[in-house]
């Protein structure tokens, strides 16, 4: 009993240190919060009264939700969640980012189920719709858009690697499969992780505070509804233009969707900025990406740009022009049109392309970057994992230990330890046979693999509340790391060996996705006062959706560009710059030889010095009010690994446009900001899918489209 009580009181004292430094990052978000949520005239009163910390007051005159978990409510958020797996999937093969279906699924779900309540009898959906049902509806959402990562990293590099069928269609069944894997181990650890990091420590969850605002804004005030109105009309107007624009354009993509203005000065005389053409500076009309970068804010976006920028304006023209890396004639019609995109080397070492060369450094400022944060919070982390290990070890102590964590909600609307943890041993079992039949990996490793699953949630979760974002591809990566030293050890064949390292990976990198996800929905829950219960029920509905949409949409795009899957290809409509992460691990730490060009290497060493120098220079000199100014180099990272320089630019157009629209009319951008980037996402997404289904049928912009505009009259979309 004394070492339980001084460890209790040490994790007090640790967590009272931490109290200032928290409040300082707190008040850092709240801006970021309020803008993201949107309507002013809402948020104004709870923004007065309420911190990022305290369940909202109940509104008096609000009916008593009796039923927070509906048929309707799940039923809705399902489908909602179906429409932003499919943009994730789009998104993440364009430019490995995906974003979460709360927001979405907060405003759109009201739009559906608000009306439906009044109008509709009982027995088909009628009565009150509250704001603790919305977020069980947000919370259907969130879980069934999830899982889409598996399918724009490891899956993709598996099959460039050779190491599947030819075929995504031919795998369908092992990707269900592998996907049921991944769909419940982040669910079952968020439960003894929320205690510690919502009711405890407190972590702001910036997205799920935001989703919290928006259902409160929707659902109390005098211009509740008035706002709502509005907030909906908007997402749905941007909707249906970006749907109609990514599907009109690809039939006219010259014109309609990619400027080539380096191009078409080119033609009129200027003939050196073929150049810029050729490393892949154009313009591209893209709604989904301006509407990320409203989002992401100019932090994210313009280091994203700036690390385009010197990869494809700066390190790539120096590399070529000293013989270090070579590219290959693109079109011979037009004097020095180059292709620097080349994967399908002879010689990698000596020889590289631009893009081979520039992926090592990209990969390696991701991982440093991403485990310096992790360094810089490790007491957090330390005591995240003790108090959940303390919570665990507690229900069998028969020493009737007292929790010293006041947790508000109800005993019966609690989660209770048999539900998570019935769910996260049928997991363990269902994964250890899956693996073992369909991939023939031994239960010791499966078993390794979920542990490590387990201990990296822990920095999506950290990650998650503090920054609002979850570096699950770094964490993947460094899962790969763990597993390809493994399989060196046990002297498996590189196949095996590349095989092992993915699947591994992939199963932490859905573990950590979904655990950083759900808990922001146990955050918005929180706010509420709704249910834990019930939205563990649907966020389980959820991912059963999840596991067929991410591998059915995947099959659909790789049949309708088997670019995706195939290095051949010497262009793609998907860059998919996370594949070419997890396809560049898995060689390095599989091959027999360091598969690196020694100057890359070197240069790989350099800037992931430099990424760890900026971020502890971040916790440890530069005060948080100035944590925006520092560059990021996750998305720098990305900018060295994406080959095309299209979706910085658009992002860094959209955070421009959102900042100047902020500082110069701020209701205006508090009320429709959001709504009019989640539509441009959603709309894009989905007509990527109507723009697969058309190629599929043959009836394609490709087949009945027009050339103008693009170079060399050669189709670009």
């Amino acid at each position: 009993m004394a070492t339980a009580a001084s460890q209790d009181q040490d994790r007090i004292s640790y967590v009272q240190s931490l109290s200032s430094r928290l409040e300082k990052e707190k008040g850092a978000v709240t801006a970021d919060i309020t803008s993201v949520s949107g309507g002013s005239e809402g948020l104004e009163p709870l923004l007065q009264s309420i911190n990022t910390d305290d369940p909202f007051p109940e509104d008096p005159d609000a009916p008593v939700e009796h039923q927070q978990l509906t048929v309707r409510a799940v039923l809705v958020g399902c489908m909602l969640g179906a429409v932003i797996a499919a943009s994730n999937i789009y998104l993440g093969l364009k430019t490995g980012w995906t974003f979460g279906a709360s927001l979405f699924g907060s405003i759109i779900g009201f739009a559906i189920l608000k009306p439906l309540s009044r109008s509709a009898p009982t027995f088909l959906g009628g009565g009150y719709f509250g704001p603790k049902e919305n977020n069980v509806c947000q919370s259907a959402a969130t879980s069934a858009g999830s899982l889409g990562l598996l399918f724009t990293s490891g899956f993709p590099a598996a099959y460039q690697l050779g190491l599947l069928s030819v075929h995504p269609k031919d795998d369908i069944g092992r990707l269900i499969t592998f996907t049921i894997c991944c769909a419940f181990f982040g669910l079952s650890f968020t439960q003894p992780l929320r205690k510690f990091y919502i009711l405890k420590l407190k972590l702001v969850f910036p997205s799920g505070v935001a989703a919290a605002y928006t259902i409160q804004s929707l659902h109390v005030g005098k211009n509740a509804e008035v706002i709502a109105k509005k907030k909906t009309k908007t997402l749905i107007y941007s909707f249906i233009f970006a749907i109609s624009l990514r599907v009109v354009s690809e039939y006219a993509p010259g014109l309609l969707w990619d400027w080539h203005v380096f191009y078409a000065l080119n033609r009129i005389g200027w003939s050196s900025t073929i150049a810029a053409e050729s490393w892949g500076w154009i313009w591209e009309w893209t709604p989904a990406f301006i509407g990320v970068g409203m989002l992401t804010g100019i932090n994210a976006s313009y280091s994203f740009l700036g690390g385009s920028f010197l990869a494809w304006a700066v390190l790539g023209p120096i590399i070529v022009a000293k013989g270090i890396a070579f590219g290959t004639v693109a079109d011979t019609s037009i004097p020095g049109y180059m292709n620097y995109m080349g994967m399908t080397l002879e010689n990698p070492i000596q020889e590289p392309s631009p893009r081979y060369w520039l992926i090592w450094p990209g990969t390696l400022m991701l991982l440093c970057a991403s485990f310096a944060e992790v360094a810089c919070n490790w007491r957090s982390l330390y005591a995240a994992m003790r108090s959940a290990c303390g919570m665990l070890l507690q229900r069998f102590s028969k020493d009737g230990v007292v929790d010293d964590i006041v947790d508000p909600v109800p005993e019966h609307e609690r989660v209770p330890f048999w539900a998570w943890g019935s769910v996260l041993v049928l997991s363990t079992i269902l994964t250890c046979v899956i693996m073992g039949v369909q991939f023939g990996q031994n239960v010791g490793v499966t078993l390794l693999a979920i542990v490590f699953s387990f201990l990296f949630s822990f920095i999506g979760c950290e990650s998650s509340g503090r920054t609002n974002i979850n570096p699950v591809t770094s964490i993947g990566n460094a899962s790969q790391l763990v597993f390809g030293g493994l399989g060196r050890g046990q002297n498996y064949s590189v196949q095996r060996g590349e095989l092992l390292n993915l699947l591994s990976g992939m199963l932490t990198l859905g573990a950590a996705e979904q655990a950083g996800d759900m808990i922001g929905d146990l955050k918005t829950t929180h706010l509420l006062r709704a249910s834990p219960r019930a939205v563990f029920v649907a966020q389980l509905c959820g991912a059963v959706v999840s596991i067929f949409m991410a591998a059915g949409l995947y099959v659909v795009f790789s049949t309708a560009y088997p670019c995706i899957n195939d290095l051949s290809y010497l262009t793609c409509t998907f860059p998919a710059p996370d594949v070419q992460s997890w396809r560049a691990v898995a060689v390095a730490v599989s091959s027999t030889t360091l598969p690196i060009p020694p100057s890359s290497g070197y240069a790989a060493i350099a800037l992931g010095l430099v990424a760890v120098i900026s971020v502890v220079a971040k916790y440890t000199v530069v005060p948080p009010k100035y944590h925006d100014f520092i560059p990021n180099f996750n998305a720098i990272g990305i900018g060295f690994i994406m080959n095309v320089c299209t979706y910085p630019v658009a992002m860094f157009f959209g955070s421009t446009i959102a900042f100047f629209w902020r500082r110069m009319f701020f209701n205006n951008y508090q009320m429709y900001c959001v709504a009019v980037a989640a539509g441009f996402i959603a709309g894009e997404g989905l007509g990527g899918i109507v723009n697969a289904v058309f190629t599929i049928s043959g009836i394609s912009g490709a087949t009945y489209g027009t050339t103008v505009g693009c170079p060399g009259n050669i189709y670009c979309g």
